[in-house]
């Protein structure tokens, strides 16, 4: 079996000063060419359920209303899962090249989350013009604007 290994590139920062990533000084160069791209990619790491329960949890008892009652991990975005991977995409609202600063409107990570990636969103490789869903999910909005205002309370069993 393979090992690999990944090293954060920078930091999410949620708190009241705003939302923003902040790239690692050693990483600055890499944001070159970044902007124009209304959207980018955040991979990041789950790290509050980095350890071995949270890695050895493959389903979950039906984490959303209406879905089947046992659900594996795979078809959630539970942060239980072999390797705490996350993906978030969202808009870019300033990038500060000189700080490695990318301020952005919300992600649904934690203060001090560690990112490990970042890549472009570009239409022709992240855009699915007739994605199908399960009928538990078919009422979820389309699209990340429509899910700011959705009423995900009414969606989770937690």
């Amino acid at each position: 079996m393979n090992n690999f290994t990944v090293k954060p590139i920078g930091t999410v920062h949620n708190n009241d000063d705003g939302t923003f990533i902040e790239v690692y000084e050693h990483y600055i160069p890499a944001l070159q060419a970044l902007e124009g791209f209304s959207n980018i990619n955040i991979f990041w790491w789950f790290s509050d359920f980095d350890d071995d329960q949270s890695r050895s949890t493959l389903q979950a008892e039906q984490p959303y209303k209406g879905a089947p009652e046992v659900i594996g991990v795979f078809a959630t975005r539970s942060p239980l899962r072999p390797n705490p991977i996350a993906l978030t995409t969202v808009d870019v609202i300033r990038i500060d090249y000189e700080r490695g600063i990318i301020q952005i409107p919300f992600i649904d990570a934690n203060d001090n989350t560690p990112v490990i990636d970042i890549k472009p969103y570009t239409p022709s490789f992240d855009r699915v013009e007739t994605p199908g869903v399960p009928v538990w999910c078919s009422n979820w909005p389309n699209s990340t604007e429509e899910s700011a205002c959705f009423a995900w309370e009414e969606v989770f069993n937690f």
